[in-house]
């Protein structure tokens, strides 16, 4: 048994050192858990503690007052929770205290991807953007379907591997309407702010062009991946809204910020969560606001095999 403390530096834009990460449990076990904790050492739900705005002061401010931009562009904060190229569906536990990743189960089973071809796993760094949520009692007027119950998702096109934990500093792109068994989940498109390429997909309007431009087959490629990677599982494809076509970036920011106010009011208790777990350390306001030992307790508790 053990525990594992990790501190990951990224990049230019240094948005990892201000986060760590605390493994508990085995690796590829129903008891494994990453934990976050902050640049002050901290524990942290990285659901709720992380700020969606990328800010230079995102541990004092929820959310950031000052996003950080790259030229004119607002940056996000992304977690990363399955890195390319791996099959573990890996996901922040939602229904849990403090909202570590864990290993996805069903039946009590681990959780895997199959490999659809000509792909291998995950064909993105996979993820969701913090101070999020699709809220399951809210009929989206563009789908006509309630949300999913979970942060947004993220597909970051960028050319490095991250890691399961990692914050990337994210520019959005576009986004995807995927509609799984009758509820909407939006998959943004995005890429790290600091991948090569990122300053080549400039477009004022119509990033998603450059995509194409840039990365030919890749959009095509996730369409693919989306509406068949369910199949071998015995279920049904996938579909998608507006014909499966991309969305452009300013629709994509719109989207985030409706789910950033549906979140809001979950955190200030307007809002129904039911399971979903909304303690927190730094939300200003927020009922569900524990104390730095209460968070250390919950994370204490944890059993370690």
């Amino acid at each position: 048994s053990r525990v594992l403390l990790v501190a990951r530096g990224w990049g230019r834009l240094g948005a990892m050192s201000r986060y760590s990460t605390e493994q508990r449990g085995r690796p590829n076990s129903p008891d494994y858990r990453l934990y976050f904790k902050n640049a002050d050492g901290k524990y942290i739900s990285p659901f709720h503690d992380i700020p969606l705005f990328a800010g230079s002061k995102e541990d004092k401010e929820i959310p950031a007052k000052r996003p950080k931009t790259t030229g004119s562009e607002v940056l996000f904060n992304m977690i990363v929770e399955v890195p390319r190229w791996t099959n573990a569906k890996m996901e922040i536990a939602t229904e849990e205290p403090l909202n570590p990743i864990k290993h996805d189960t069903k039946k009590g089973k681990l959780r895997y991807v199959a490999n659809i071809f000509p792909h291998k796993g995950y064909i993105w760094n996979y993820g969701a953007l913090p101070q999020t949520w699709e809220d399951p009692n809210h009929t989206d007027n563009i789908t006509g379907c309630c949300g999913d119950n979970d942060p947004v998702d993220v597909c970051e096109i960028g050319s490095k591997v991250r890691s399961s934990g990692e914050i990337v500093q994210v520019k959005v792109l576009g986004v995807l309407a995927l509609v799984d068994e009758g509820e909407t989940d939006w998959k943004i498109i995005a890429i790290s702010a600091d991948d090569p390429e990122a300053q080549k997909i400039h477009g004022k309007y119509f990033y998603i062009d450059d995509v194409k431009k840039h990365k030919p087959g890749y959009l095509e490629a996730t369409v693919d991946w989306f509406q068949l990677y369910k199949v071998p599982d015995g279920k049904p494809e996938n579909h998608f809204a507006f014909n499966g076509e991309f969305k452009n970036k300013d629709f994509a920011v719109e989207i985030i910020k409706s789910t950033h106010e549906h979140w809001k009011a979950l955190l200030h208790k307007k809002v129904d969560g039911g399971t979903i777990k909304c303690t927190n350390i730094l939300v200003s306001g927020s009922p569900f606001c524990c104390s730095e030992e209460d968070a250390q307790s919950i994370v204490q508790s944890v059993r370690i095999f």
